[in-house]
């Protein structure tokens, strides 16, 4: 069974606006700023000035996901001294099962970093077919349609705390590709929807670098309110809490750890939360809320070169078309080689492997560390 990299989980990263900001856009892509001001072609130390333009390959398997290729081009710029790096971007993939999808997106910061912008736009195809749908024991293929429209505005308020709202459009349409289909999809009450919604995020950082944090915190509470006012007949909510932390432990080591949250209220199945760990397929595993943690140390091995070693654990529970509860957790291990290709940015090629329960596994080339 064969299922492509970007099914469902493209509306549960969309509607989350973190680094996801999605898709092309799962990792942090701005850095800490300093000043900015230097004769023209070099920076401050006076070498040579790295392009402001970025092209990466993006490449993931999994057995039941399939292979899926894809590239992410993309330019930077510095609106003022004090400013972190603006970035505006178009990214595409296509996988082996035949699905396609492309983005748009935008991170900005202005006004000696005062505000900040996140903006994705998305569009594909996306062919899926399940063996074992949902652990059901039914086989289903589906012709699903994507489109969604994601934004979150930020402004400091005090010291490292920023607060702005963030909304949501999305137009997923999910359609059986058979009558058999169409009646498994009824049975377990998935339906593809249009919904909007909007919400606060509540941000504060404090990391010395967004890209390759060597130390620092980041704390993102926020939630986005669907409502059948907007568009769609659906009214739920989902709320999320993430923490980052990162921890020096010497000779450019790091110690990484993430704990991250999704609760939804009254959600129609297919908008509940999924386990967000590496090595699991997006999208598949679902439950009411989920919460996960995952430890990562990073090593630096050469001035551009680093590796990582990782281990988490995620659980669903609340309702859950998969099963949960505590007593039945998703564990993850793996680890990764990194190559720095935009030294003062810290931004890094990363390609990881990584396992989870029941035989997953997921092997990326992509953009950035995981978080």
């Amino acid at each position: 069974m064969v299922r492509p990299t970007f099914d469902r989980s493209a509306i549960h990263r969309a509607s989350g606006l973190f680094a996801a900001a999605l898709l092309l856009l799962s990792s942090p892509l701005a850095a800490q700023a300093g000043p900015r001001i230097r004769p023209e072609g070099t920076d401050s130390s006076g070498k040579k000035r790295e392009s402001p333009w970025l092209i990466v390959p993006t490449f993931s398997l999994n057995p039941k996901l399939g292979a899926s290729f894809g590239a992410l081009g993309a330019y930077m710029h510095y609106f003022d001294e004090k400013s972190r790096p603006s970035m505006f971007g178009l990214g595409g993939q296509y996988t082996t099962t035949k699905s396609a999808i492309a983005s748009v997106f935008a991170r900005a910061s202005w006004d000696e970093d005062h505000q900040r912008l996140i903006a994705l736009l998305v569009a594909g195809k996306i062919r899926n077919d399940y063996d074992d749908y949902l652990g059901t024991g039914q086989p289903l293929k589906t012709d699903d349609k994507l489109f969604a429209v994601v934004a979150r505005y930020l402004y400091r308020v005090w010291g490292h705390w920023f607060i702005g709202p963030q909304g949501l459009y999305s137009n997923y349409q999910l359609l059986g590709e058979s009558p058999t289909d169409d009646q498994i999809l009824d049975v377990l009450g998935l339906k593809g929807f249009e919904s909007a919604g909007l919400g606060i995020s509540l941000y504060r950082d404090n990391r010395d670098n967004e890209n390759s944090p060597h130390h620092g915190a980041l704390v993102n509470v926020n939630n986005v309110a669907y409502r059948d006012w907007l568009v769609g007949d659906n009214n739920f909510d989902v709320y999320r809490v993430e923490i980052r932390a990162f921890i020096p432990n010497g000779k450019g080591h790091v110690l990484a750890i993430r704990q991250f949250n999704k609760l939804t209220s009254n959600a129609p199945p297919s908008a509940f939360a999924a386990i967000q760990l590496r090595g699991y397929k997006p999208g598949e595993l679902l439950g009411e809320y989920m919460s996960s943690i995952e430890v990562e140390e990073r090593f630096r091995l050469a001035d551009r070169w680093t590796s990582t070693a990782f281990v988490g654990a995620a659980v669903l529970y609340g309702d859950s078309p998969t099963g949960g509860g505590f007593d039945n957790p998703y564990p993850d291990i793996g680890a990764g080689v990194q190559f720095v290709i935009k030294q003062k940015e810290g931004i890094v090629a990363n390609a990881e492997a990584a396992f989870g329960k029941d035989g997953e596994y997921g092997i990326y080339i992509k953009l950035g560390y995981a978080y």
